[in-house]
């Protein structure tokens, strides 16, 4: 494997293990957010924008011969790693009045809208996460009302805590375009046309109702 013709999240991942890097210090290498590094543990199977593509085509390109070896060695014999399945992530589900805060997210072709969500290290606060990721991401300063609960994702396999949080103030604006494409305020009686109720963890949906 000399060549990586389309990179993803597990790819990217293991570059990063090859570097033997934290995911701090590969994002300064690549000049990416600390939460895009993440997102690729979290979601092996995502696909990186076209620019983040570039960007690890030259990291790999400019690595030295042990950096690549130890790549190539890692496609090959790398397992699911079961990391994943204790990684925690923060949602931040922003209500204000009638309307509800989204992030627009750009994997290859697949464009989806997603709750502000960040990820939460070992020891820290996933209420403190959700704010502050909020905030590096749309600009929107918001507190916590309600913790609405836990699940294991059902496709990511990350452990989430969804929050409930009220706007306070702030513009908002894409903060992290390396990620997303847009961020928008929804209306909550028009939500499904964003994101299928489906895929809705249900008690955001029975918070969300409550306020219409």
């Amino acid at each position: 494997m000399d060549v990586v013709q389309q990179w993803n999240g597990q790819q990217a991942a293991w570059l990063q293990e090859a570097f033997d890097m934290t995911q701090e210090e590969f994002a300064g290498r690549l000049g990416v957010s600390v939460r895009s590094v993440a997102n690729w543990h979290a979601s092996p199977n995502m696909i990186p924008q076209r620019e983040t593509q570039r960007i690890l085509d030259t990291a790999y390109e400019k690595a030295g011969d042990a950096v690549r070896r130890r790549f190539i060695h890692l496609s090959r014999i790398a397992a699911p790693q079961p990391e994943a399945q204790a990684l925690r992530v923060a949602i931040a589900v922003v209500r204000r009045g009638g309307d509800v805060l989204l992030v627009c997210r750009q994997d290859g072709d697949d464009i989806t809208w997603q709750f502000p969500a960040g990820i939460v290290k070992p020891g820290g606060s996933a209420a403190k996460v959700a704010v502050r990721e909020t905030l590096d991401e749309t600009g929107i300063h918001c507190m916590v009302r309600e913790h609405l609960g836990e699940r294991l994702h059902p496709i990511t396999r990350a452990l989430c805590s969804y929050f409930i949080c009220d706007y306070v103030h702030g513009e908002a604006i894409n903060g992290d375009s390396s990620e997303n494409v847009a961020v928008a305020w929804a209306p909550i009686d028009g939500l499904a046309r964003y994101i299928p109720n489906d895929r809705i963890y249900p008690p955001i949906l029975e918070a969300l109702e409550a306020t219409v």
